[in-house]
């Protein structure tokens, strides 16, 4: 995706660079023509998308039907990425002389922890001063996101014969004890902490495995949970610092967080895109994206793009060709507006 993007779009006169963030991994960094002396804005989908396993068409067909096109990512978020380059080819003769420099960013890895938008943060972000994020927002500017940690937890027990269980420890029993508390008195906690959009922190326990046999007493179990999390909560603590202080007998053994987004809704960019697309909708949102990272990086960010979240990860994904074109229509008349 990257090799086919870098020659795209160096056809339409971007200098384009491939930044490796993991090992045959890279960042597409396609930089505008023209002076380097201006205000830089980035246009940044991600390049990859979640996995094929469970779809009911056919993921890699591209079948235009029904005044759709289908097949996994185009709505999370290959869509979002066309219309992104198509507002830059059409302004492509305008790209060297706009006072604002209009990069496109491909980011990969935004399903796998972002290591491609982390990699950029830390050594890009000082560059830009704002950021669109391309996401199937339905057009509406996502000024904040929640954040969302990833924990596992494990609890560890002593095996004996199930008919002398008191000889042994039952780990099972000791990491219920801890989901039951996390499930009422920590959700109850998390929840004191609000935002006017994003509402409160919130937590799901998805995963639980332990034991080898009904007659051993089992020696480990484990769970994996999901907390997403609003600004408020991780205020003073990381959502991980937090659990690890909560919990009592089990260990914290393996932690990803991403941080909440949030910025001013009176931003001058906003403005700006607000000048372009009066009717624009500013929204919050409960998931979390490439943004987080950049916004955490002092890089004012929002998500943006054609096609909705609800389509998203699928199992028969698609995007309307009518959003497709509105998305296109967008981005060009964004881009446009800056001259």
């Amino acid at each position: 995706m990257a090799d086919f993007l870098s020659h795209y779009l160096g056809s339409l006169g971007l200098q384009v660079t491939l930044e490796e963030a993991l090992p045959g991994r890279p960042n597409l960094i396609a930089r505008a023509p023209g002076s380097d002396d201006r205000p830089r804005i980035l246009l940044g989908p991600h390049l990859d998308t979640v996995g094929v396993g469970g779809m009911t068409i056919d993921p890699y067909s591209g079948e235009i039907a029904d005044g759709k096109v289908h097949g996994r990512g185009t709505s999370d978020t290959k869509g979002p990425m066309a219309a992104m380059i198509w507002g830059i080819k059409e302004n492509a003769h305008l790209l060297a002389d706009l006072p604002v420099a209009v990069d496109f960013i491909g980011f990969m890895g935004e399903e796998s922890s972002q290591p491609g938008s982390r990699h950029f943060a830390a050594h890009h972000a000082h560059e830009y001063e704002f950021a669109i994020a391309g996401e199937p927002t339905s057009l509406e500017a996502v000024y904040c996101t929640k954040g969302c940690l990833w924990a596992t937890i494990e609890a560890k027990g002593k095996s004996t014969h199930a008919s002398q269980p008191h000889l042994g420890e039952n780990a099972i029993t000791k990491l219920n004890k801890e989901l039951t508390r996390l499930d009422q008195d920590f959700r109850s906690q998390i929840a004191n902490a609000s935002h006017p959009v994003l509402g409160s922190s919130t937590i799901n326990i998805g995963m639980i495995s332990g034991g080898t046999r009904p007659n051993i007493v089992p020696s480990h179990a484990s769970a994996q949970i999901d907390i997403r999390t609003v600004p408020a909560f991780i205020a003073q603590k990381t959502a991980a610092e937090q659990l690890k202080t909560y919990l009592k007998g089990v260990e914290v053994t393996q932690t990803a967080e991403s941080p909440p987004m949030e910025m001013e809704p009176d931003h001058p960019w906003l403005t700006k895109l607000k000048n372009a697309h009066p009717n624009l909708v500013l929204t919050g949102a409960p998931w979390f994206s490439d943004a987080a990272h950049l916004s955490a990086a002092g890089l004012p960010s929002i998500c943006l793009g054609p096609g909705s979240i609800d389509q998203a990860h699928t199992a028969d994904e698609f995007i309307k060709i009518s959003d497709l074109e509105a998305g296109a229509a967008w981005f060009s008349k964004l881009i446009a507006s800056l001259a």
